[in-house]
């Protein structure tokens, strides 16, 4: 998981860095909020974000309601790092658009709970998403299989969007996620199969 640092205190952020690089992350560091708040952007979303709540140019906070001002763009998820404590200050961060905190000076074990949270989180939004696509691609197909379906009255193949004509089953294949298997119904069975075995019976009984 990427994971991007905002922490103008050069001890604090070589800290963070070494740990979360020790757990397996990439890290990507900064000094001031205004370049952290370039980084989460560039990132894409699928990022973790610590960010200190004092920093020069743009604290953590406003980093928060910033990226959270912009629906756009994917979501990271924030984490808030400060030395403030008391509900009032917990309250203030998470209307503000973080999604978890931190307190400083961190444990290392806490830290590392908090960013598994994000991690787990991020992941899950991304196999949401992957299904929401999923599913609007099913839609389209049922969509376009509802529609006007040219069919000749002979050979009964059907036209598809390419303007080629292919046999039904083959265009509910590509189509659909349906799963074809070939029978016979009654009456096929009566008038085109019954006959055809007659005929193989007396093949054989010939043949012997």
């Amino acid at each position: 998981m990427k994971i991007i640092v905002a922490e103008d205190d050069a001890l604090s952020r070589r800290l963070l860095e070494t740990h979360l690089q020790r757990w397996g992350h990439e890290v990507e560091t900064f000094d001031d909020g205004a370049r952290a708040l370039e980084g989460i952007r560039d990132a894409g979303g699928a990022v973790i974000a610590i960010l200190d709540w004092m920093m020069p140019g743009l604290d953590g906070p406003e980093i928060c309601r910033r990226v959270r001002a912009d629906q756009n763009s994917a979501q990271p998820y924030l984490v808030l790092l400060t030395s403030k404590e008391g509900a009032q200050s917990t309250i203030e961060g998470l209307k503000a658009g973080a999604d978890d905190y931190v307190t400083k000076p961190f444990d290392a074990a806490v830290l590392r709970a908090r960013v598994d949270v994000g991690t787990r989180v991020l992941e899950l939004q991304s196999k949401l998403a992957r299904r929401v696509k999923e599913l609007e691609e099913a839609l389209a197909n049922v969509k376009r299989l509802q529609g006007l379906l040219p069919i000749c009255s002979y050979c009964k193949r059907v036209r598809n969007d390419g303007n080629y004509w292919q046999q039904v089953d083959m265009y509910l294949a590509e189509n659909t996620e349906a799963k074809l298997s070939h029978g016979f119904c009654p009456d096929c069975f009566e008038s085109h199969v019954r006959p055809q075995m007659a005929d193989l019976d007396a093949l054989l009984n010939e043949a012997q």
